[in-house]
């Protein structure tokens, strides 16, 4: 099962419902590299963003690269824009897109880092959830974690905060906003 249908099968009928008059009203599919937001319903959030991100079958172009890029940095101006505080971001693009885990990590970072960096005075939290070990190892090594704590596959960043809090465990999230923002 892929993200997508995860999110609108937990999510309840009213989310598919609300994306159908979405895209109804809007009259065309939604660009690649966009996102929107849309209620959570049954989930334990306010809002679910979604995004289309480019579907490479295994051979991202320089075009895919960016769109990549901009499907993070839309998810986090609409998360924003919604007023959000904080997001959970899966690897967009990695599953049945085809987006090599091995090259779309390093984007997702490079995206939300430069985000981050570009909103430090706004309050919002980012966590990277990932699907499998792989993704989990791909990160951490990006990350400079390799020898870190274990969690439950997922890293975070913030940039709400002048004062970086180094890394913390709070639950199973650890606090990565010096390695994510600098």
């Amino acid at each position: 099962m892929c993200i997508s249908n995860a999110i609108h099968t937990f999510a309840g009928i009213q989310l598919r419902i609300e994306c159908a008059r979405l895209m109804r009203e809007q009259g065309h599919p939604e660009p690649t590299g966009q996102a929107k937001v849309t209620s959570a319903y049954n989930l334990p959030s306010r809002h679910v963003v979604h995004t289309v991100g480019p579907i490479a079958e295994g051979h991202p172009t320089p075009e895919y690269c960016a769109q990549l890029a901009s499907s993070y940095r839309a998810c986090l101006d609409a998360a924003l824009s919604a007023g959000d505080a904080s997001i959970s971001l899966c690897c967009i693009s990695t599953g049945v897109f085809g987006f090599p885990q091995d090259q779309a990590v390093p984007i997702a970072i490079g995206a939300v880092r430069a985000w981050l960096n570009a909103h430090a005075g706004d309050d919002m939290t980012v966590v990277f959830n990932v699907f499998s070990a792989e993704d989990e190892a791909i990160y951490r090594r990006l990350l400079g974690m390799e020898n870190e704590i274990e969690t439950t596959m997922d890293v975070c960043a913030s940039s709400g905060s002048k004062e970086a809090p180094g890394i913390s465990l709070q639950g199973d999230i650890a606090q990565l906003w010096p390695r994510v923002a600098s």
